[in-house]
């Protein structure tokens, strides 16, 4: 297969796919661009302001991106390049990007409310909590790992930590001068996204390292974790207009020049894989065990596809900013289908590698080495010096981790705060304890600190291996309500019932499998106990959507 032709293919599918089929879901749902969205309702220049389309686009796919499309593909190629495009391709269309849609819809359709919240309109007080919960702990370990690996970035690579800070101090000028100078987007970007490529050669004349200070390498880790959570802490309760949307908006412009660049060179080298289509039923990973294609592929590859991390974005800061219902599609939809070209591209990096040698890659290096290796290969067919292309894309890839640290931070605060709001119909204002629990500060407060203490202790990645299938799991949650929603709007809900259907099955079948694992091999206690909280919580969940659907289904009938 050659690369550059897939990647092509790919590119008209879901190019296709964003003109019919996601015109079908605006009129499916009922999109109304005169209806006016929560950032109009409920402003309040903190959470709530409607914001431009180009701007909370950057934000959205900087949010959504991070490294889990590059990652996911890379890892799981062992499998057979042919599994992974089919899934990448179809996954994207059909699922991810019709889920990432879909709940962006029913967060700005309840006042920008959390997936969390639709679920209380459709299975009860109960299943709201237990949902609210489960993303809760999900989002706290991802801030955790997410902080670890920028932290461990920064000191590895020092240039990383000197362009991210510049980044970060530049982040807010822009904010101002666009929301509260009323500067125009395009002539802002114009001057700011120049500054922002100079930082990086910068960050490599000026590398930040906290080792010629005299700090040992773990001294130094845990410094820059420190600032990092500080950092974490500040940027979920400032103002979106401040930190959050000003800096995930320019760095967006990394992302696009990296696929720009990448797409380019992949059309210009036309890479031949070597890798085989399929490999079986199994094959033996770079660590030597075996995998199941089915299921160990769709929670593998994961944001390259599908994931219910999205739907938690969409829900939670994209819904709050949507200007007009219009924005829905490019937002909700689009982004979606151009990560879905980021994860081909990842897979198209690592596919022209030989077995042996994509083994040893994971083997001495990461998915990220590997995908910045093979793409600054094709970039030097278009004249790009390879080991600038290298340090480009591993800084474009670690200012995204950074993007994702903060959005997960803001977004645990949302979900705590909403387990602590009245429920649905109960006009009384939460007071009291409650009130004093579901503040920013105490919600904030609590996400960095157990997100630290995960973070310092090492332990956050005892319960990592869990996070694929757990995050798939949301997914499957989200689909579950969105199916709900169309039956009881008695519209076509089969587009949500058979994704739906598949994820929480391919889901329940990783955390058996994981849990009879972990089991045999006297794996770690709170792995074990981790993989058993999300088998009972996806039961539980189960029998209140059975039972909410057949009465769903029998108003349906008798109306």
């Amino acid at each position: 297969m050659n690369g550059a032709l897939l990647l092509m293919v790919g590119a008209v599918c879901f190019l296709v796919a964003y003109i019919f089929y996601g015109r079908y879901l605006q009129r499916l749902f009922g999109v109304d661009p005169a209806r006016e969205t929560p950032a109009h309702t409920r402003r309040d220049g903190v959470d709530y302001l409607p914001t431009r389309l180009p701007v909370l686009f950057g934000h959205h796919f900087a949010s959504i991106a991070g490294a889990g499309p590059i990652v996911g593909p890379v890892l799981a190629a062992f499998l057979g390049w042919g599994p992974v495009v089919l899934w990448i391709i179809f996954g994207c269309i059909f699922i991810g990007a019709m889920h990432d849609f879909a709940s962006l819809f029913l967060s700005v359709r309840n006042g920008g409310r959390s997936v969390g919240h639709v679920i209380e309109t459709q299975l009860g007080y109960g299943g709201r909590q237990i949902f609210l919960l489960f993303s809760w702990a999900a989002l706290v370990l991802v801030v955790a790992i997410f902080a670890v690996l920028v932290a461990r970035t920064f000191v590895s690579t020092p240039a990383v930590a000197t362009a991210s800070l510049l980044f970060i101090g530049m982040a807010p000028l822009f904010g101002y001068l666009v929301n509260r100078r009323r500067v125009q987007v395009l002539p802002a970007t114009i001057i700011f996204v120049p500054l922002l490529f100079m930082f990086i050669w910068l960050g490599t004349q000026i590398p930040l390292d906290l080792m010629q200070f005299g700090l040992s390498e773990t001294a130094a880790f845990r410094t820059w974790l420190v600032i990092l959570f500080a950092y974490a802490g500040l940027a979920s309760v400032v103002p979106v207009w401040i930190l959050l949307q000003p800096r995930d908006y320019l760095n967006s412009f990394l992302l696009y020049a990296m696929m720009l660049g990448g797409f380019v060179g992949i059309l210009v080298a036309a890479p031949h894989f070597q890798m085989p289509a399929f490999t079986g039923w199994s094959a033996m990973n770079h660590k030597g065990g075996v995998a199941y294609l089915f299921p160990i592929l769709y929670v593998t590859v994961a944001c390259g596809a599908c994931s219910g991390f999205h739907a938690l974005v969409s829900s939670g800061t994209t819904a709050k900013q949507l200007d007009t219902e219009r924005d829905m599609k490019p937002v909700g939809y689009g982004a979606m289908l151009v990560e879905g070209v980021l994860a081909l591209m990842a897979l198209t990096s690592v596919a022209c590698l030989s077995q042996a040698d994509y083994i040893a890659g994971l083997n001495t290096g990461s998915p990220v080495v590997l995908f910045a290796r093979g793409l600054s290969g094709f970039t030097a067919s278009i004249g790009l010096n390879p080991e600038v292309g290298m340090t480009f894309f591993a800084m474009t890839i670690a200012a995204f981790l950074l993007t994702t640290l903060d959005t997960a931070t803001r977004l645990t605060r949302f979900v705590w705060q909403e387990l602590f709001l009245p429920r649905s119909g109960e006009t009384a204002a939460a007071g009291g304890v409650r009130k004093s629990l579901g503040g920013p500060a105490v919600a904030t407060g609590l996400a960095v600190v157990l997100s630290g203490y995960l973070a310092f202790s090492g332990n956050a990645w005892d319960i990592w291996p869990i996070f694929g299938a757990s995050n798939q799991l949301l997914a499957a949650l989200t689909l579950l309500i969105v199916t709900l929603y169309l039956v009881r709007k008695k519209a076509n809900f089969w587009i949500a019932l058979v994704p739906m259907v598949f994820m929480s099955t391919i889901t329940v079948w990783a955390l058996v499998q994981l849990l009879t694992t972990n089991l045999k091999s006297g794996g770690r206690l709170s792995l074990v106990l981790a993989t058993a909280f999300l088998l009972v919580m996806a039961m539980i969940l189960a029998i209140q959507s059975v039972l909410s659907l057949r009465a769903a289904r029998s108003t349906k009938q008798g109306a």
